[in-house]
C-alpha cells in the first residue's frame, strides 16, 4: 500500500470518529404518552407533570400495563419498586399513586411523573363549578365523587401558537355568570400567523369541551385525531339537556381564511353512544367525516339542530336516537363494551378550521338522563 493510500484511509478514518462523536446524545426527560390494556382514558399535565390514567371498574390494578412514550433514547423506572411490577406492567393494588422517572439519553437531564391510577365510573350531572388547573390555560374536572376526572380541550393544542397571554383568552375556559353559579366559555379564537402556516392550515380554534383525551401527538401533524372522543358507560341513555348561551361571530371564513357570504356561524351540542371493541378504540374530530368508518361504530346519539343566537340561557333537551340501524346490547353494555362521549364546541365546523372568529358558546348545568 503506497503512502496516498494510507493518508486517504486515515482521513477516511478520522471523518468517520467525527460524524459519531458530532452525533450528539438526546437530552430530552419527558413522557410523551402512554397506552396499555384496560386503559379507558389518558390525561397527561407536562405543566404539573401529573399524568391521570382511568381504567374500567373491575380492572387488574396489580398488572396494570403502562406502555410509556419517551425521547429517543430516554429511560424509566418506578421511583420505588413494588414486588409484582414487572415491566410494562405495574402494581398499583395498594397505591394509586406512584412517581416514574425519566432519564435522558445523555443522563444529564431527569424528570419524575406522578402517575395516578383511578377506577371510575362516569357521572351523569355537570356543572363546570371546578378548576383542576388554572394556569397557563383551564382545565375543568366533572362533578363526580373523586372531583378529579376533567373534561378536555383543545387548549393544550392552542398554546402552541401564543396567542394568549392569560388564561380566560384561550379557546375554553370557565366563567361567571351561570345558570347556577359557573358556566364553561367556548370562543373560536385565531391562530396568527402560526395557524397559517401549518400544513393543514389551522387558522382558527374553536373553544371545545369534550369527554375524551386530547393527544398532542397530533395536534399539528393530524389535529381532527388530536381530539379522542368518549368514556366506558355501562347505562342506557335517553336525553342530554342543559342551557346554553350562543353569540356568533361576525365573519365566517373557510380553512384558508377565504370568506364565506350568506352564512353565519353557529355552535354544536351533542353525545354519542358508540361500540368500543378494545379499551384504546375511540372516536375522534372526524366523526361526521364523509365515509368515516368509524362513525359506524355510533348506537345513539343526541345533537341540537341549531345553536340559536342568544344572550339569554336557553334550556336543550335532546333525545338520544338509534343510528347506523343498531340496538344497545344489554350484556354488551354491562361489560363496558360501549363508550359515551359528550361534545360542545363554538364552531360547527371548528374540526375543518371553519368558523368566525368571536364565536362565544357558554353551557352549564348539562344532565345525562338515563333508562
Amino acid at each position: 500500500m503506497n503512502l496516498k493510500n494510507i493518508l486517504i484511509g486515515i482521513t477516511l478514518s478520522l471523518s468517520t470518529i467525527s460524524c459519531i462523536q458530532d452525533e450528539a446524545l438526546n437530552v430530552e426527560a419527558a413522557i410523551d404518552g402512554c397506552s396499555g390494556a384496560n386503559i379507558q382514558l389518558i390525561n397527561i399535565n407536562e405543566i404539573s407533570r401529573e399524568i391521570d390514567i382511568f381504567v374500567f371498574e373491575g380492572s387488574n390494578v396489580a398488572a396494570q400495563e403502562l406502555n410509556f412514550t419517551l425521547p429517543d433514547g430516554a429511560t424509566i423506572s418506578p421511583d420505588q419498586s413494588q414486588s409484582k411490577d414487572n415491566p410494562p406492567y405495574y402494581d398499583f393494588s395498594t397505591e394509586k399513586e406512584r412517581t416514574f422517572t425519566v432519564t435522558s439519553e445523555d443522563g444529564s437531564n431527569k424528570a419524575t411523573y406522578t402517575v395516578n391510577l383511578y377506577t371510575i365510573e362516569l357521572p351523569l350531572k355537570y356543572s363546570f363549578e371546578n378548576l383542576r388547573e388554572i394556569n397557563p390555560y383551564h382545565i375543568l374536572y366533572l362533578t363526580d365523587v373523586n372531583g378529579i376526572m376533567q373534561w378536555a380541550s383543545g387548549n393544550q393544542g392552542y398554546n402552541l401558537c401564543g396567542m394568549a397571554t392569560n388564561a380566560i383568552q384561550y379557546p375554553t375556559s370557565q366563567a361567571d355568570g351561570g345558570v347556577e353559579g359557573k358556566c364553561v366559555k367556548l370562543v373560536t379564537q385565531s391562530t396568527g400567523t402560526f395557524g397559517m402556516n401549518t400544513n393543514p392550515k389551522m387558522p382558527i380554534a374553536a373553544g371545545n369541551l369534550f369527554i375524551g383525551s386530547f393527544n398532542m401527538t397530533y395536534a399539528i401533524i393530524a389535529p381532527r385525531q388530536a381530539t379522542q372522543f368518549g368514556f366506558p358507560f355501562t347505562r342506557k341513555p335517553l336525553k342530554m339537556s342543559g342551557y346554553y348561551k350562543y353569540k356568533p361571530g361576525a365573519t365566517l371564513t373557510d380553512q384558508n381564511g377565504n370568506v364565506i357570504s350568506g352564512k353565519t356561524d353557529t355552535g354544536d351540542i351533542y353525545a354519542v353512544l358508540y361500540e368500543a371493541p378494545n379499551s384504546d378504540f375511540s372516536l375522534d374530530g372526524d366523526l361526521f367525516t364523509e365515509g368515516n368508518e368509524k362513525a359506524k361504530n355510533i348506537v345513539s346519539m343526541a345533537r341540537i339542530d341549531k345553536t340559536e343566537a342568544t344572550d339569554q340561557w336557553t334550556r336543550f333537551d335532546l333525545d338520544f336516537k338509534l343510528q347506523n340501524g343498531k340496538t344497545i346490547n344489554e350484556d354488551n353494555l354491562k361489560a363496558g363494551k360501549y363508550k359515551l362521549a359528550i361534545v360542545f364546541s363554538s364552531s360547527i365546523q371548528g374540526a375543518y378550521f371553519e368558523g368566525a372568529i368571536g364565536s362565544e358558546l357558554c353551557i352549564d348545568e348539562v344532565e345525562i338522563t338515563c333508562e
